[in-house]
């Protein structure tokens, strides 16, 4: 070696294992955004996320968490090879080696490893959602709606989280050639950061703190929105999460510091529980992003147990096999039609009951905003108008569910559904209805809500008051509503699918309707703004995708149409397909999550090893057997696994509980399962990261010689 370029290549060949691992964490962290951005902006998803809806927003919250993990993980290890690269450093400086040449070896080094990194996870990104995406298709269900593409615009996403892992690594690699004394540059790699000493009611503090950060984060929107009349700037109410990551922060130190056993514990394990605290502060940093990522992961995983739990408890708990309704201006399917096509598909009607409805108007408050410097205000004001709603009579309503409701004149009541969810959907107590027609309005006075999950959201009437109130409506003022049962329901698919295609198939475009539009608040946003923004020809300016008959098996068409008939067996066979693109999609975001948890707890657990490898030699060498040298192992890589596993999962999981019980003050029934199979998707989840565990404790026993 003639040059100080070839003993700089020479030194570089003879770690290239830091080299290596600080390519593979920024491969990583860039693979996985890329991935993860291009399912998040692909125009397949977006058709099916509503803009400003909860899925939409869940989506982007965890891919900020994401790329929060991603981040911090990738300056982590950045850090850490800069200070295992200081020693080598230092020596040059020592031997005479100006900074300026460091400086110049060090920015080629850094722009092949950036560069190349970068470059290979952010090419690479885009198959591997493509690939995992047709291994779904192939294994769970297949269908046209489930053709992926791509936009190339979500690569800005992907560029700039690129741009930061670059822009980082020439940062800190400067900061380390600029340093002057050359005695501190050649120790920083043995240099600890142990914690410092941390009390025992950090444990304690810490729980409270998440308790009440969790729940002041969940509960600041609707005190902004309800309390304030204010509609917060996006993101302002994360600022209410923070004692939560503090109190997280403060458990995790706990931990590492002191443990949970007690003064007992004291001097069990004192060599792993030394070794910890002297590199506390790398471990507790690693282990809050493994915990945030976890509870990320968890989130998402737990949509696919919640959404078929429920939907599979209330398909079986409705009260007849098959119900549609319709406008009395369209050409739908009559009962001899329908019978006709039973006999053709060989199914018995065992019972038909068909009854009219009428849409009336209805009073009420409606939120009027004001755009202002800090954001959007609103206030409550009364219309006599408010919007509009479906409404039977009382003979109607008994003949479709078999009671025997008795209204007196004047008096109305609405109906939820069977476990009395949704409390607030009527908005209030109704106190006047109007005919749209003719704008003769009449004074109601509410009663007791009723039960029943398919005409959920309508209200009853007396006989007499529904023969005035309707009288002179047109028929697309009218529906008909039609239950049915059959013989043997779960072996009619092919005729529901049938009778389910006729309908759409006689269905006119002025019915092609979002299940949300109402034509009361439509002239009330024409009237104040020009415009409504659910009407399919403002589809284009509000970027929403209009119902589109022939796109009758999509998750779009079957979730939002207005008139989207509700077959029992039909429901249950398509479930998968109906909500495919929701289910993969959060599935998808969970895999990512769970494998920047498993890649950053290896790596964590790995450089344990190299950096405790001296330690356990002299342990070694001072005659400790080869088991307390494992189990000194153990506790240390358990920690790094168990403690944000459990913090994490028990975090989300009591956090997922809070929000299903303050939707309505109570757990439902369905609730409550699908809580109870989210414990088992925590318990196989679980089992994965165990043999995880095992495995990386393998590998860490192999590079120690234990």
């Amino acid at each position: 070696m003639r040059t100080f370029a070839q003993t700089y290549a020479a030194l570089r060949r003879k770690n290239r294992g830091q080299y290596a691992l600080l390519s593979g964490c920024c491969f990583f962290s860039v693979l996985l955004i890329t991935a993860y951005v291009c399912m998040m902006r692909s125009p397949t998803i977006l058709a099916v996320l509503p803009e400003g809806g909860d899925s939409r927003k869940q989506v982007m919250m965890i891919f900020v968490l994401a790329v929060i993990g991603c981040a911090v993980f990738t300056t982590y290890a950045a850090g850490l090879f800069f200070r295992q690269k200081s020693r080598e450093t230092g020596v040059f400086l020592a031997l005479g080696a100006s900074r300026g040449q460091l400086k110049r070896e060090l920015r080629r080094e850094l722009a092949v490893i950036s560069l190349g990194s970068c470059a290979a996870g952010a090419l690479l990104g885009g198959p591997l959602a493509w690939a995992l995406w047709q291994i779904f298709r192939a294994l769970v269900v297949d269908t046209q709606e489930m053709s992926l593409a791509f936009d190339p615009a979500a690569y800005t996403y992907a560029l700039a989280f690129a741009a930061y892992v670059t822009a980082m690594l020439f940062l800190l690699g400067g900061r380390s050639i600029r340093r002057t004394n050359i005695i501190d540059v050649i120790s920083e790699s043995h240099r600890s950061e142990p914690i410092r000493a941390v009390k025992r009611w950090y444990g304690w503090v810490g729980i409270a703190l998440l308790v009440v950060g969790g729940f002041c984060g969940y509960i600041a929107p609707a005190v902004f929105v309800r309390g304030l009349h204010w509609y917060a700037p996006e993101g302002l109410s994360a600022i209410f999460y923070l004692p939560a990551l503090v109190g997280m922060y403060m458990i995790l130190l706990h931990t590492v510091a002191n443990g949970w056993g007690g003064r007992r514990r004291r001097y069990k394990d004192i060599i792993s529980v030394s070794q910890m605290r002297f590199q506390g502060r790398q471990t507790v940093r690693n282990m809050l992003v493994m915990t945030v990522l976890i509870a990320g992961a968890y989130f998402a995983s737990f949509y696919t147990p919640m959404l078929g739990t429920g939907a599979m408890m209330g398909y079986d708990a409705r009260p007849v096999d098959y119900a549609y309704h319709f406008r009395a201006d369209q050409d739908i399917p009559q009962e001899g039609e329908v019978r006709a096509l039973a006999e053709e598909y060989g199914v018995t009607i065992t019972s038909w009951v068909q009854a009219p409805m009428a849409r009336l108007a209805v009073d009420g408050d409606r939120h009027v905003e004001t755009d202002g410097p800090l954001g959007t205000t609103w206030e409550s004001v009364y219309y006599a108008q408010a919007e509009s709603a479906l409404f039977l009579s009382e003979s109607a309503y008994n003949a479709l569910t078999g009671e025997h409701l008795d209204l007196q004149p004047g008096q109305i009541a609405g109906i939820m559904d069977a476990t009395g969810d949704g409390q607030g959907v009527f908005g209030g107590f109704v106190t006047l209805v109007t005919n749209t027609i003719t704008g003769e309005s009449w004074p109601v006075t509410m009663t007791d809500d009723l039960r029943n999950d398919l005409l959920f959201g309508r209200y009853v009437i007396d006989d007499a008051d529904y023969a005035a109130m309707t009288d002179r409506l047109p028929d697309d003022w009218r529906e008909q509503m039609v239950f049915f049962n059959v013989e043997n329901n779960e072996e009619t698919y092919d005729f529901a699918k049938a009778l389910f295609y006729e309908i759409v198939d006689r269905s006119g475009q002025e019915v092609a309707l979002y299940d949300s539009y109402d034509p009361v608040v439509r002239e009330i946003a024409i009237a104040e703004t020009g415009a409504y923004f659910l009407d399919p020809a403002t589809s284009d300016k509000y970027d929403f995708t209009p119902i589109d008959y022939t796109q009758r098996d999509s998750s779009n068409f079957r979730l939002y149409w207005q008139y989207m008939p509700k077959f029992r067996v039909l429901d249950k066979a398509d479930f998968i397909k109906t909500t495919v693109v929701f289910l993969m999609l959060f599935v998808f975001i969970a895999i990512v999550c769970f494998a920047a948890v498993i890649v950053i707890a290896f790596t964590r657990c790995l450089t344990i090893a190299i950096t405790n490898q001296q330690v356990y030699d002299d342990l070694r060498h001072l005659g400790a057997p080869r088991t307390y040298l494992f189990r000194s192992v153990r506790s240390q890589i358990r920690r790094v696994f168990l403690v944000p596993m459990v913090t994490g999962t028990a975090l989300i999981y009591a956090f997922y509980a809070m929000i299903m019980f303050f939707n309505d003050n109570r757990l439902t029934i369905g609730e409550i399962a699908g809580l109870g199979s989210c414990l088992l998707l925590i318990l196989a989840v679980s089992a994965i990261l165990y043999d995880v565990y095992r495995l990386t404790r393998r590998a860490v026993c192999r590079r120690l010689g234990i």
